[in-house]
């Protein structure tokens, strides 16, 4: 189980309030302006704009949980800096490659290591993977229009963006590569595979193995298989529990049974 659920929050042109001064205050303000909120500096002001989210980096313990209490009562969702248990959410470290935005949190336990991760995958993302998303978000219609198909569509990309692909997305300029390798892009891999796990442990799956998880449109499991296994599926995955083989033959696009561990 995870204990928050990541969101993105359009913010662009809407109220969001910003109470604090310092240091703390500053980098919030830059955060909300960088998304291209308004800023709302009263909390009254805020209510009144009809604010959804806050930002409270009060110093005074008293003051900012009474800020925090009338803001939640008006409806927002408030973060709380340095103060985890006032929070309805809280803020990520930003890896910025726009359109694509990698978001890295700890739940507010520590900001160092979200930092300290992100300075990590800086150094393996290259600048060149947010034109292979407009790139990509662009040729949406073409994609379309070969592919009519949702699974096959995504089977065809998961080929395109996999690791050594025709549009690996850790290797620089791949949105170069999109006209040709939508003019000739095979369909993807569809079919039947079968995992015979040998634990309960998904770091125990072969890369093969997590790839076609990943991947599958449908996962076909009995009822032994472990959460923590499944939860390596994609969410949309059409999820069967069932110990009946024939259940495969129903079924379309790329099918992973897994069976549990002796």
């Amino acid at each position: 189980m995870i204990e928050t659920l990541p969101l993105f929050h359009r913010i662009t042109g809407r109220p969001v309030v910003v109470l604090g001064e310092g240091e703390a205050g500053e980098a919030k303000r830059r955060l909300v302006e960088r998304a291209g909120a308004i800023i709302v500096t009263d909390l009254r002001d805020g209510i009144a704009s009809g604010a959804r989210l806050a930002f409270i980096a009060l110093e005074d313990d008293a003051v900012a949980e009474a800020a925090v209490a009338q803001a939640r009562a008006a409806g927002m969702l408030v973060n709380a800096t340095d103060r985890p248990a006032l929070c309805d959410f809280t803020v990520p470290s930003i890896l910025d490659r726009s359109p694509v935005l990698v978001a890295i949190g700890t739940g507010g336990a520590s900001a160092g290591l979200a930092k300290q991760l992100r300075l990590r995958l800086e150094a393996l993302l290259p600048q060149s993977l947010g034109a292979l998303a407009s790139g990509l978000g662009a040729s949406r219609a073409a994609l379309r229009q070969r592919f009519p198909g949702a699974g096959e569509r995504r089977r065809a990309l998961d080929a395109a963006l996999a690791a050594g692909g025709a549009l690996d997305p850790l290797a620089e300029d791949s949105a170069a590569h999109i006209p040709v390798w939508l003019a000739g892009a095979p369909a993807g891999e569809a079919g039947l595979a079968e995992i015979a796990l040998r634990s309960d442990d998904p770091e125990d799956l072969t890369l093969r193995e997590a790839r076609l998880l990943g991947t599958a449109d449908v996962i076909v499991h009995d009822s032994r298989v472990s959460p923590a296994v499944l939860d390596r599926a994609r969410a949309d995955a059409v999820r069967l529990e069932s110990d009946d083989a024939s259940v495969r033959d129903r079924i379309a696009g790329l099918t992973v049974v897994l069976r549990a561990p002796l």
